[in-house]
């Protein structure tokens, strides 16, 4: 039973698909399709399964005013995402929760506390439902 953290910035970054062109619209869009991750059961990085008992996304500057679908915990980073993302895993890991960061970001993953569990964006869009068109 693990809380998915998403650097929700990082993860829209890794695809080139014209997110900055509406980064807000990007993001929400991405929330969308990972509403259904929460409570679901889904292939772990590195084998076996993960149950995705809360689903927790970071957001920030132009995205920081989307909406949260039901099942997503938004947290609105009131500066850096970065800051925000290496708080929020700390407060999970000291209250003893299994947490999964979900980056690319080599200096956010150094900022994590020691043994967190860390996927990257490509493993995310892995276990997503397709996006619809």
């Amino acid at each position: 039973m693990t809380v998915v953290l998403v650097d929700t910035a990082n993860v829209l970054g890794s695809r080139p698909d014209g997110w900055w062109r509406d980064r807000a619209g990007a993001t929400t869009r991405l929330l969308c399709r990972l509403a259904p991750l929460a409570g679901s059961v889904v292939a772990a990085p590195g084998g076996g399964t993960l149950r995705c008992v809360e689903l927790v996304v970071v957001v920030e500057g132009a995205a920081r005013d989307v909406r949260g679908p039901d099942g997503v915990t938004v947290v609105r980073a009131a500066g850096s995402g970065d800051d925000a993302l290496a708080d929020r895993a700390a407060r999970l890991a000291a209250e003893g929760a299994p947490v999964l960061v979900v980056t690319a970001d080599r200096g956010l993953r150094a900022r994590l506390p020691a043994g967190t569990a860390v996927a990257g964006p490509g493993w995310l869009f892995g276990v997503l439902p397709e996006e619809s068109a």
